[in-house]
């Protein structure tokens, strides 16, 4: 099964599929790592990304959703993948449905909060690409290019939106809650 975590960057989805991952033996699977185990492996699809990497060039969408679908299907039958970062794109999402195996992507666990909350969470880290300027472009390109997903997963049936302006806790139960959930419903089409 994949579950899919969505929302704008400083929502908590990378603690989230770390903490989850680690409490109950899933597999947390992050474009970032992708990208630097192709790398590191040699693959042909790890040479293609570096091509573009190289160059200071995105990897294409196709480049990107053919490293997450042999991810995807290197995944055993009551295995559990959290999708952290991916897709970006509905295109992205399109690619991804056609190609993982039917009725493998059950649940995409949307994390909200304010722009307020965001800006402040980003802001506080001290990094150098957390300047304000920096962090309120990255809202805008998420609002453009990763939130019509929302509406696309909602479409599908499987949006499940958590509130990520409360506890590190909370929101991992309401996490774990969302994914052990879409375990025990049928899959999707069947």
């Amino acid at each position: 099964m994949i579950a899919i975590f969505l929302g704008p960057p400083g929502a908590g989805k990378g603690t989230q599929a770390e903490a989850a991952a680690e409490a109950h033996g899933w597999t947390h699977v992050s474009t970032g790592a992708i990208l630097r185990e192709e790398l590191a492996n040699g693959s042909e699809l790890g040479v293609k990304a570096n091509a573009y990497m190289s160059r200071g060039d995105l990897v294409p969408d196709e480049v990107m959703v053919e490293m997450v679908v042999s991810r995807v299907n290197q995944l055993g039958e009551n295995e559990v993948m959290l999708l952290d970062g991916f897709p970006r794109t509905i295109a992205q999402a399109e690619e991804l449905n056609s190609k993982a195996p039917s009725g493998s992507i059950r649940v995409a666990v949307y994390y909200t909060a304010s722009d307020d909350t965001l800006v402040s969470r980003l802001t506080g880290r001290g990094r150098e690409d957390d300047k304000l300027d920096v962090v309120q472009h990255r809202l805008k390109v998420y609002r453009e290019l990763t939130a019509p997903l929302v509406a696309w997963y909602r479409d599908l049936g499987i949006l499940c939106e958590i509130n990520a302006e409360r506890s590190i806790e909370e929101i991992h139960a309401d996490t774990v809650a969302s994914i052990r959930g879409s375990l025990s419903t049928s899959k999707p089409g069947s």
